[in-house]
């Protein structure tokens, strides 16, 4: 499936390897479950490493070792499976994991904004879909209520402060 990180469509120089094949020698993405059973083997590599979450599995089962994976790959297994979003605000707000989370499985369209604003920076999409698409979806709201990973002011925030300053103007 074409890759968009931070953007733009860009090679995927990693592969999501079965938890019985064998390893390739670079950029691999495994399951949790692998990295979990293969844990030195894989960190003892110093190879570019990624772990595939379900959406049932929590990044904090990863603890520390989430600093030395390169991607963390999220998967929505329907579209109305919304904790990949709570699990990557968790990576980047709680986790403060600074590497690229990628989106993966059955989102929507309408669900890409929100996606960046909780931490995700690469999306896997289907064929045909193109950046005009993805900027768009990013661009079509212009104001949020959430508060996310982001640091957006929320239309709350911006009522507050109209509120301070109508009161220090007037």
């Amino acid at each position: 499936m074409p890759l968009i990180r931070n953007g733009a469509f860009t090679e995927d120089h990693f592969v999501s390897i079965a938890d019985d094949a064998p390893m390739p020698l670079n950029g691999t993405i495994v399951s949790l479950a692998r990295f979990q059973r293969d844990r030195e083997t894989l960190l003892a590599r110093n190879s570019p490493l990624g772990v595939r979450l379900k959406s049932s599995e929590s990044p904090e089962a990863l603890g520390e070792d989430v600093h030395r994976l390169a991607v963390i790959v999220l998967e929505f297994p329907i579209f109305r499976d919304g904790r990949p979003f709570s699990r990557a605000r968790l990576l980047r707000t709680r986790m403060s994991y600074k590497g690229e989370i990628r989106a993966v499985g059955h989102f929507l369209y309408d669900q890409l904004a929100f996606a960046v604003r909780t931490g995700f920076d690469s999306f896997e999409v289907p064929e045909g879909f193109t950046l005009a698409q993805f900027e768009r979806a990013l661009f079509e709201m212009s104001y949020v209520y959430q508060p996310s990973a982001d640091g957006r002011i929320t239309i709350r925030g911006l009522r507050t402060e109209a509120t301070v300053f109508h009161h220090h103007a007037g």
